[in-house]
C-alpha cells in the first residue's frame, strides 16, 4: 500500500533554510556556509546516510518545489538540471511545482524531472500514477510539505532536528492547520535527532 512521507532537515525552531538564500548561498542564513552544512551535517553520520539511502530505494515517486529544484526563477532562461549532477540520487520520477511550463528532463540512473504547471494536486495525481504500490516522498522544501501537509495528503513525517536555531526562514507548519501526530520512532545522532511521526487523520 502507497505510504506517502516527507523527510527533512530542520532547525530547532522550524526552519529547513534560512533567509537570503542565493545560488552561491541555498541554504540562506543557515547557521554555516550557506550549503546546508549545518543543517545536513548528518550526510557524516554513515548509518543515517545508509537509512535515508534505504529509504529513498522504497520510494517511487518525488514532489519537489521549484525551489528545491534549483536557483532559476520565473522563466527557464538558462539550462538547469538540478543540484545533483548528470546522475540524481532519486532513480524514479520527480515532479517539480513550477509556474513555469518545460519539457521533461531525463537524467542519468532513471531520473527524469518533470515539471508540473497545475498545481499541488495535480502533481499528487501524476505522482501516484508513477509510483504504482510504491512510496511517494513529498520532498521538499518546507515550504511544498506545508501545502501537501494542508491538503491532507502526507501520511508520515521523517525529520532531523537540528540543534541550531535560525530564527527566521522556510519554516516547516507555516500556514498549516492543526495537526495530530503519533510519534512512532526516534533515534539520536552528535548532529542531529531523527523523528518520525504518523499524521492522524
Amino acid at each position: 500500500m502507497t505510504k506517502v512521507t516527507c523527510d527533512l532537515s530542520i532547525s530547532l525552531d522550524g526552519c529547513s533554510a534560512g533567509l537570503g538564500q542565493a545560488e552561491d548561498r541555498p541554504f540562506g542564513d543557515d547557521g554555516g556556509d550557506g550549503w546546508g552544512s549545518v543543517l545536513h551535517a548528518w550526510m557524516e553520520a554513515p548509518e543515517e546516510m545508509r537509512w535515508q539511502m534505504d529509504r529513498l530505494a522504497e520510494t517511487k515517486a518525488f514532489i519537489m518545489g521549484r525551489n528545491m529544484f534549483g536557483p532559476v526563477r520565473g522563466s527557464w532562461d538558462r539550462e538547469w538540471n538540478g543540484w545533483w549532477g548528470p546522475n540524481p540520487p532519486y532513480h524514479a520520477p520527480v515532479f517539480v511545482l513550477t509556474h513555469h511550463a518545460r519539457e521533461p528532463q531525463p537524467m542519468e540512473g532513471g531520473t527524469t524531472f518533470h515539471f508540473v504547471t497545475d498545481g499541488p494536486a495535480k502533481a499528487f495525481d501524476l505522482a501516484r500514477e508513477a509510483a504504482g504500490d510504491g512510496n511517494i516522498s513529498i520532498h521538499g522544501g518546507a515550504s511544498t510539505i506545508n501545502q501537501y501537509l494542508t491538503l491532507g495528503l502526507i501520511d508520515e513525517l521523517r525529520l532531523r532536528i537540528v540543534p541550531v536555531t535560525l530564527g527566521a526562514g522556510t519554516r516547516l507548519f507555516d500556514g498549516v492547520p492543526g495537526l495530530r501526530l503519533e510519534q512512532t520512532s526516534s533515534r539520536s545522532g552528535e548532529a542531529f535527532t531523527h523523528v518520525t511521526y504518523r499524521v492522524l487523520r
